[in-house]
């Protein structure tokens, strides 16, 4: 299968080639040339297999020059090795009518994981298959997960060097000590001074300066990307929407073949990009509902076609959905158009304008298949109160804006099954979550926090952040947004 690029520049590649290259060379995001289709008979057979196996059945759809047996090694080391700290990798946690699938057991405790752990064995795979000699130097833009889980995922990895900009005041204390403590010999994290659109319009450019670039070019560097402008990092988190629906099957709570809906916290719109490309491949989806916090772009687009990021920025209690410009959009408007040229017309408004419209007769398209929702920060935390009160069940500050909006799409009369996607631990948030559920927040630490959480929630406080405690802080550095490109030239000189 070929992969081609959004902008249609003509750039055609194989699975391994654009996951090597992150971006396509006109700016574009890189889409399969077609989409694979599944039946009935392939999605009942993922019933009786591991998570690791329906990953390596769904991932085979797409990397087709990727052989079986690199592929499961691709998996078994990303999921294995008692990395997530749950043997079904992403639980579907039924209680009673709802449904949550819980994307945080991996070593980060946020659903980046289910991505990041993978996509470094699959560039890994992919620079030898293709004899690629370059060291690749990963640029990563974070709102707080991204971050963490890519870090995890590539330190150490052969060949590779990593490079993380955050938003210096935009990330929760845990995301920040989940960084800047990050051991690895080939890893650097920088804040920026800014907010995350700052940071990731900062790495697109650097990304699309050609000068740059051959000046990376004689010290053999090649640039790629971690975020989920990288295929490789969006393929591996088709596979949970598989793998829920099986577990619904499993279960008894669907029959093959009946259609099921999602709500998914959405920023960048990957994750709920995921569930659509299911979609397309024949997951019998109904509705696909983005869930945005007080930063609703996404929702009035997903209302009135106008995408509009020339608004005030408001900072969370769900910061990694705090972001003004979701790059996968892009992919979608591909796929509902297939018209390269319209989208880049569009991306070009957008990176001139900061706006651009649709039209009624593509917005119809979309929400043939999509609905929007938001929440604010008090109805958040009302939520995560409401649903500890009622379910004994603790959700942390941007699943409780997913399960919000599914309510509201619930109670529109919809019959189907819904799926709410937790993507954190609550122990990531948990100031906020405590404050959420009553308690009064006095000097404690970070890490009595943690304790009190656990106190309260029953649930096990993650090795990875229990390990914070004691690690020392790596990386201080901290730089104005214009000068993220020579922190890159000078990390990537080291």
């Amino acid at each position: 299968m070929k992969y081609i690029s959004t902008r249609g520049n003509g750039q055609s590649l194989e699975s391994a080639e654009a996951i090597i290259a992150g971006l396509a060379e006109d700016g574009g995001l890189f889409v399969p040339e077609t989409i694979p289709q599944v039946n009935m008979d392939f999605i009942t057979g993922l019933t009786a297999m591991t998570y690791q196996e329906r990953a390596v059945a769904v991932l085979s759809q797409f990397l087709t020059d990727y052989t079986a047996e690199e592929l499961q090694g691709c998996v078994s080391r990303a999921y294995g090795s008692n990395k997530f700290d749950s043997e079904a990798i992403a639980p579907l946690n039924i209680m009673g009518d709802d449904a949550v699938l819980e994307l945080w057991h991996g070593p980060t405790s946020a659903f980046k994981d289910m991505a990041l752990q993978l996509l470094p064995q699959l560039l890994s795979t992919a620079l030898k298959k293709t004899g690629e000699k370059h060291e690749i130097l990963i640029l990563v833009a974070t709102s707080g997960d991204t971050g963490k889980a890519a870090l995890e995922g590539f330190k150490d990895v052969d060949q590779i060097k990593i490079m993380v900009f955050y938003p210096e005041n935009g990330v929760s204390r845990i995301q920040r000590l989940q960084m800047t403590t990050q051991q690895g010999n080939n890893v650097a994290v920088v804040a920026v001074k800014g907010n995350f659109d700052d940071a990731q319009s900062g790495v697109k450019r650097i990304f699309g300066n050609k000068e740059f670039a051959a000046e990376l070019d004689k010290q053999g560097v090649a640039l790629s990307s971690a975020n989920s402008i990288n295929w490789g990092r969006l393929v591996p988190q088709i596979v949970y929407y598989f793998s829920s629906y099986a577990e619904l099957l499993k279960a008894g709570k669907i029959k093959a073949g009946e259609e099921i809906s999602f709500t998914v916290p959405t920023g960048n719109f990957g994750d709920i990009l995921a569930g659509y490309y299911a979609k397309l491949m024949g997951l019998p989806v109904k509705k696909l509902i983005c869930a945005s916090n007080t930063n609703n772009v996404l929702t009035d687009f997903l209302k009135t076609g106008v995408y509009d990021r020339q608004r005030e920025f408001f900072k969370t209690i769900s910061p990694s959905m705090d972001i003004l410009i979701s790059s996968n959009l892009e992919r979608l408007l591909y796929h509902i158009t297939g018209d390269a040229k319209l989208v880049a017309q569009w991306m070009q408004q957008l990176a001139e304008k900061g706006r651009y419209d649709v039209g009624s007769e593509v917005l119809a398209k979309i929400q043939a298949v999509f609905g929007g929702d938001w929440a604010d920060d008090a109805v958040t935390k009302e939520t995560i109160g409401k649903v500890f009160k009622e379910k004994k069940y603790v959700l942390d500050t941007h699943t409780a804006v997913a399960w919000d909006g599914a309510k509201h799409y619930e109670a529109t009369g919809a019959e189907e099954k819904m799926v709410v996607v937790s993507t954190a631990s609550p122990y990531k948030f948990n100031e906020s979550v405590l404050t959420a559920l009553g308690e009064t927040i006095g000097d404690e630490d970070e890490f009595q926090l943690l304790d009190k959480l656990q106190n309260i929630s029953g649930m096990a406080i993650p090795a990875g952040l229990a390990a914070l405690k004691t690690s020392e802080i790596k990386h201080k550095q901290v730089v104005e947004k214009q000068e993220m490109d020579a922190a890159v030239l000078a990390f990537a000189k080291q």
